[in-house]
C-alpha cells in the first residue's frame, strides 16, 4: 500500500499541481484547503507524512504543526513546512513549533520528493 501524504495549502492550483507531481512518485495524496480542513481529516485517516504551507488563514501552518505534535496519533509523524518565506527567523520558527523540515517555495519537484523520501523512504512504484 502506498505511503500516504496531507497536502494543505490555501492555493488550490498549486496544491493540485503539487498532489500530482507527488501521485506521480508514488505516494496517496490527501489534500485540504485550510487547518479546520485538515483536522477534520484525520477523523477518517492519519497520514504517513504532513505537508503544511506557512501562511493560511485562520490556522497558519506553525499553528498547525502545534497541534499536530500535541495529539498523539500524530505527534512523531514527520511535518515538512513550505513556504515562500526564506527569512532565517521565520525558518526557525518553523523548525521551534516542531516542524522536521522547512522548505522553501518555489521548489523543484526532485528536491520536494527527496525531502520526503528523506522521511519515508523510498517509495517508487517500479
Amino acid at each position: 500500500m502506498p505511503q500516504s501524504i496531507m497536502l494543505v495549502d490555501d492555493d488550490n492550483d498549486l496544491r493540485t499541481l503539487m498532489a500530482m507531481i507527488l501521485k506521480r512518485s508514488g505516494y496517496t495524496v490527501q489534500q485540504a484547503e485550510d487547518a479546520h480542513q485538515a483536522l477534520e481529516q484525520l477523523d477518517i485517516s492519519t497520514p504517513d507524512l504532513f505537508l503544511l504551507d506557512v501562511m493560511m488563514p485562520e490556522i497558519d501552518g506553525f499553528e498547525l504543526t502545534q497541534r499536530l505534535r500535541a495529539m498523539p496519533e500524530t505527534a512523531e509523524h514527520p511535518i515538512l513546512l513550505l513556504s515562500a518565506r526564506t527569512d532565517p527567523l521565520i525558518q526557525k520558527k518553523g523548525l521551534e513549533s516542531g516542524a522536521n523540515r522547512y522548505l522553501t517555495k518555489p521548489i523543484p519537484t526532485n528536491e520536494l520528493v527527496s525531502a520526503i523520501r528523506e522521511y519515508l523512504g523510498d517509495n517508487t512504484q517500479n
